[in-house]
């Protein structure tokens, strides 16, 4: 007997009415306008979840209810995304961050006691969501000092895709907080990270120095 079949037949018409509509043509705000017609649905977006593709599974954040994003369900979602491609994952990873985690104090606090975590993207997460903090201009917790300590001492042990955010929370430290700004732009000069990173006209690179250069001016 064919498992996978099986658990095909087993899916809710609504599941597979919502399937049928997504293809390798559908595109993120596709997707938004069917999580508004659904609104929340935990037990549909579980069902996306088990299709393990991609697109039904950005859709499935979309349509999660917060209040049962429990550590354990967060933990295990984590790990259903690593078998995913290294961008997928951290697309994935940064959805759920953006349209759950952040929108809930409690998965704040969560999110907040992940810098140590043994999976590399919650640590992702802790970081950028530090960096977006200040990206939005915001006033920042008062935790500067200790993430540029931590920066200075673990970007370059890091995954790829937690260096990634760190350089971007230094960035925007460096953007923001003109008594840092000298020394966040020192931390791109040591550690050389995306110093011959590529980009597309009217992108900023990620290269420290030229990124902060880049965007203090955009703003004065």
């Amino acid at each position: 007997m064919d498992v996978k079949k099986d658990t095909e037949i087993n899916r809710s018409s609504k599941a597979e009415n919502i399937l049928s509509q997504i293809n390798s043509k559908t595109k993120l705000g596709d997707l938004r306008k069917f999580a508004k017609e659904i609104k929340k649905d935990h037990e549909l977006a579980m069902e996306l979840w088990a299709t393990e593709s991609y697109l039904p599974r950005l859709l499935a954040i979309l349509i999660m209810d917060k209040k049962l994003l429990s550590e354990d369900v967060l933990n295990q979602l984590d790990e259903d995304m690593q078998t995913h491609t290294f961008e997928e994952r951290n697309n994935l990873m940064d959805w759920l961050m953006a349209n759950q985690l952040t929108k809930d104090k409690k998965k704040i606090a969560l999110i907040e006691s992940w810098e140590h975590s043994p999976s590399s993207l919650q640590r992702r997460t802790y970081w950028y969501y530090q960096g977006r903090l200040r990206w939005t201009g915001q006033t920042p917790p008062n935790n500067t000092a200790d993430l540029l300590s931590a920066l200075e001492t673990n970007i370059m042990q890091e995954e790829p895709e937690v260096q990634w955010a760190m350089n971007f929370t230094a960035g925007w430290i460096g953007v923001y907080d003109e008594q840092n700004r000298a020394r966040c732009i020192q931390i791109g000069e040591k550690t050389g990270l995306y110093k011959d990173e590529k980009v597309a006209k009217g992108c900023t690179p990620s290269y420290l120095p030229e990124f902060i250069r880049i965007e203090v001016n955009k703003r004065h």
